[in-house]
């Protein structure tokens, strides 16, 4: 059974800093493409940063600079740290996992490009909220 499990979310004032954890159970996450998406209230979900399985990183503009996704491949662990926090940034985040073909779990890519709904697993949400 597939499960990922987000903490780190919590409330902290503007310019401030949070790191979010997505802990993974029974997927690999050094053969998946990571992500981290966020949704705010009334809006749709949006990526943030995704990772392949060889670390090469994409991030969304508005994120560029600030946040910073990694992973631990031997805890199995995903990691988003966040910086210069703006209220913008108030959202509940998720972290997913797609699975990708043999070639892509060897080498990498097709990750920031794969549709949301390639990602079949998705954690239950951290939030995390910003204030001014």
């Amino acid at each position: 059974q597939v499960q990922l499990v987000e903490s780190g979310g919590g409330s902290v004032l503007a310019g401030g800093s949070l790191r979010l954890s997505c802990a993974a159970s029974g997927v690999t996450i050094s053969e998946y493409c990571m992500g981290w998406f966020r949704q705010a209230p009334g809006k749709e979900r949006r990526r943030v940063a995704t990772i392949d399985s060889v670390g090469d990183i994409t991030d969304a503009e508005v994120v560029k600079g600030r946040f910073t996704i990694s992973k631990d491949n031997a805890k199995n662990i995903l990691y988003l740290q966040m910086n210069s926090l703006k209220p913008e940034d108030t959202a509940m985040y998720y972290c997913a996992a797609a699975a990708g073909n043999s070639f892509e779990r060897r080498f990498g890519g097709n990750c920031w490009s794969r549709r949301a709904t390639d990602f079949a697993y998705w954690g239950q949400g951290t939030q995390v909220t910003v204030s001014s």
